[in-house]
């Protein structure tokens, strides 16, 4: 991948200092949608992320998150996908020096194959909305925390319930998956009507749109990603809106 020096500069944004210290190769090599290790940092700024600790990240894509975790904060981590061969994986975590703390494994959420309260965090970035709407499903993902251990997610979000559709200005854009996109305040309700976890932090990124709308068009420019032309149709969807409606939400619950 050629890029050039304003495309690599665009790619660390100073909202995510850490993340800038990744190549811009890899960050676009490991994109499947919003730039993963900037939802990673803001999601470990509300965590207590140690050495040792035992880490599930639960829909990793590309593994990028599983890698950034691991080395930012010396935990080790299992980097589960249900769409991303673990085979294709294992050579990223290779590539990184992280044979013996990242590991890649191939499992869907309905079913994961660990034991009860085993982890002391699981996380999730840009992929929980896809099966955590699921009334019943936080009891298949609290049960393998420890007393007290952290779960937190980041995914795309709205700034307000829409039981009628989406607003006028974008239906032309809507797909019916949005249709997963909650606020906070949805979330802590969904979360805590099941007794399992408290939570404690439900909020929504300071200018996600423009961060999200930025990094969907950067990657349309290079070419990354299945897709380049929906990401640059997302990008004109996200300015559009300017944050009426789209973001991220970061919801972060502890065991009982």
């Amino acid at each position: 991948m050629n890029l050039t020096e304003s495309q690599r500069a665009r790619v660390a944004n100073p909202a995510f200092p850490r993340a800038g210290a990744y190549p811009a190769e890899f960050q676009f090599e490991t994109m499947m949608g919003p730039n993963v290790l900037w939802l990673a940092e803001w999601a470990s700024a509300a965590l207590s992320l140690q050495p040792g600790m035992r880490v599930l990240d639960l829909g990793c894509g590309k593994a990028a998150s599983s890698i950034f975790i691991a080395q930012e904060f010396g935990a080790t981590v299992w980097a589960a996908d249900l769409w991303i061969p673990p085979t294709d994986n294992w050579a990223r975590i290779q590539e990184a020096g992280l044979a013996e703390r990242v590991f890649p494994i191939h499992a869907e959420a309905h079913a994961l194959p660990f034991a009860e309260g085993y982890f002391d965090a699981i996380v999730s970035f840009d992929s929980y909305h896809y099966f955590g709407t699921d009334d019943l499903i936080l009891g298949q993902i609290a049960r393998l925390l420890r007393p007290g251990g952290a779960l937190c997610i980041v995914s795309p979000g709205v700034t307000a319930e829409l039981p009628d559709g989406p607003p006028p200005h974008l239906v032309p854009y809507w797909d019916w998956q949005f249709g997963s996109f909650h606020t906070p305040d949805w979330w802590r309700r969904h979360w805590a009507k099941t007794g399992l976890v408290e939570v404690t932090r439900a909020d929504w990124l300071e200018d996600g749109w423009r961060h999200w709308a930025g990094w969907s068009a950067l990657c349309a420019g290079v070419g990354a990603g299945h897709n380049p032309e929906g990401g640059a149709r997302e990008a004109e969807m996200l300015r559009l809106d300017a944050g009426r409606t789209l973001g991220f939400v970061r919801i972060v619950a502890h065991a009982r």
